[in-house]
């Protein structure tokens, strides 16, 4: 790791930390934090995925979608409208929306190829988003200054990675520019996530042989076609599989290549001072 010692940490110039874990643990509110004290550059994987990688394939989405207006289809052609996707830190659907759920077209769904289609290009994108890290902190310290440096990654993060790979090529280069953090959940953060998909599920992304597996599973056991599949219901039940599939694969990654720390201890962080002891704090416990 980049600080063997929470000495290292405390005294470095420039500190440099990738967080990485489900959604709704922390890792935004922790960069929103740290971001707003002047002091730290905050990295949005998923941001930088939505306008540098993604961009163009949501508006053109959206525009395909307005080409089915006669209205829109005349001021599209004529250059008269301008579409496009208002992606912020804290407002992604934009990209959500356009990777879909697979499934009954009547209800929303994409056809299976059409919705593998683009799962590919969400995981290109992250591959590229998630090495882009080292040309963003020498940008955010040598352009804009920048002391400090936050990475704030995609829960998906531990998809396309192989954590006991001493030699995987992205948790090679994370490491060493970054000191990688997870933000472990208890079992009652677990069923919050739960409880908070089932209310709203969206749209996201999985290793594609998982994804196969469980599709194929969900087919199965419900008897169904997949053009019958109802998306939300799919994807309500893929996602409990799916936090199960994450656990074990973020532990390796946090006990090979990084630092644990208990999302109940992350709660009680509310300032920079905070933040640091915390890191601090999880260095000594490591040894």
């Amino acid at each position: 790791m980049i600080y063997e010692t929470a000495s290292d940490w405390r005294n470095a110039p420039q500190k440099r930390v990738l967080l990485f874990a489900m959604s709704g643990l922390g890792k935004t509110h922790l960069s929103n934090m740290l971001r707003a004290t002047g002091d730290w550059f905050h990295y949005s994987i998923d941001y930088r995925i939505g306008t540098r990688y993604m961009g163009e394939h949501i508006a053109d989405n959206a525009k395909r979608e307005a080409m089915k207006v006669p209205f829109l289809r005349d001021l599209l052609r004529s250059d008269s409208i301008y579409i496009g996707s208002n992606i912020s830190f804290n407002d992604l659907r934009p990209m959500s929306s356009y990777l879909g759920k697979p499934g009954d077209p009547d209800k929303g769904g994409l056809p299976w190829d059409e919705y593998t289609r683009r799962q590919d290009q969400f995981q290109a994108a992250e591959v590229a988003a998630l090495m882009d890290t080292s040309h963003f902190i020498d940008r955010s310290h040598d352009l804009y200054q920048y002391p400090h440096f936050v990475c704030d990654t995609g829960g998906s993060i531990c998809e396309w990675v192989d954590a006991d790979n001493p030699n995987d090529p992205i948790l090679t280069e994370l490491s060493s520019k970054t000191l990688m953090v997870w933000i472990e959940g208890t079992d009652a953060h677990t069923a919050e996530l739960v409880r908070r998909f089932d209310k709203e599920p969206k749209p996201m992304s999985y290793d594609p042989a998982f994804l196969l597996a469980t599709w194929q599973a969900y087919l199965a056991e419900f008897g169904v076609a997949p053009d019958k599949v109802d998306p939300d219901d799919f994807i309500r039940w893929a996602f409990a599989k799916a936090l199960a599939h994450r656990q074990p694969r973020y532990r390796a990654m946090a006990e090979k290549w990084g630092l644990t720390i208990p999302q109940q201890v992350v709660e009680g962080v509310n300032d920079t001072e905070g933040f640091v002891g915390m890191i601090a704090d999880a260095l000594e416990m490591r040894g």
